[in-house]
């Protein structure tokens, strides 16, 4: 009873925490910009974006004319490539993690000749998980009613849940072992440190005895 609580509980969270990531920015020639979304494994990523460029005769951005494209990268928490693909001046592109972690999205232009010094705005929104999919395509393709619609969207909305819950357990397993490395690590520095600081005591020891011996002090 206590987890199912938990589940609802974390659903309604993420309900209104992980919703579309609207944004807009700009680049200018040869610049990368790059984003991080930090995604468990086995969870759909898509992006959609359109790109804006400068006149400065309207003194405003314009869309873009076909010829502007849009380079999109995206490598894994293992550095992995898991996308390098060139779209044109607005498109969309998807891929599915399958590592659990902060994968990283970068976007640049495929050419200067069209900034003429200016600069590109590009506007992008990202979906996660189950904000990915489009229930009204699904619903017309499946022939599905409104409320098997809802009721699909919230098994998944629960499968999403389970995902994010099975990624913060990764995650508290992976801060506890880099813990336990850094106070292991810490306390054979300390182990080290004592015996320098022994050997160097006896060393002195026995130095000031025979300076006291050579003396005829003792």
């Amino acid at each position: 009873m206590a987890n199912l609580f938990t589940s609802v509980l974390f659903l309604g969270i993420l309900s209104v925490l992980q919703t579309c990531t609207g944004l807009y920015f700009h680049i200018g020639e040869t610049e990368k910009k790059c984003f991080i979304e930090e995604v468990p494994d086995d969870t759909m990523i898509i992006g959609n974006y359109k790109t804006q460029l400068f006149d400065k005769n309207l003194n405003d951005y314009l869309p873009s004319s076909p010829g502007v494209g849009m380079h999109v990268e995206v490598r894994d928490p293992d550095d992995k490539m898991v996308l390098s693909k060139l779209y044109s001046s607005e498109g969309r592109f998807t891929f599915t993690s399958h590592v659990p972690g902060e994968h990283v999205i970068c976007l640049y232009s495929n050419t200067s000749k069209w900034f003429g010094g200016g600069k590109l705005r590009v506007h992008l929104d990202i979906q996660v998980g189950e904000h990915a999919n489009d229930y009204m395509q699904i619903a017309a393709k499946d022939k599905l009613t409104e409320l098997q619609v809802r009721v699909r969207q919230l098994l998944e909305q629960v499968q999403q849940v389970s995902k994010e819950q099975n990624y913060q357990r990764y995650r508290e397993s992976r801060f506890r072992q880099t813990s336990e490395s850094t106070n292991q690590r810490v306390f054979y520095w300390a182990l080290a440190q004592l015996a320098i600081l022994v050997g160097m005591g006896v060393w002195e020891m026995r130095h000031l005895k025979k300076f006291f011996e050579a003396k005829k002090l003792v």
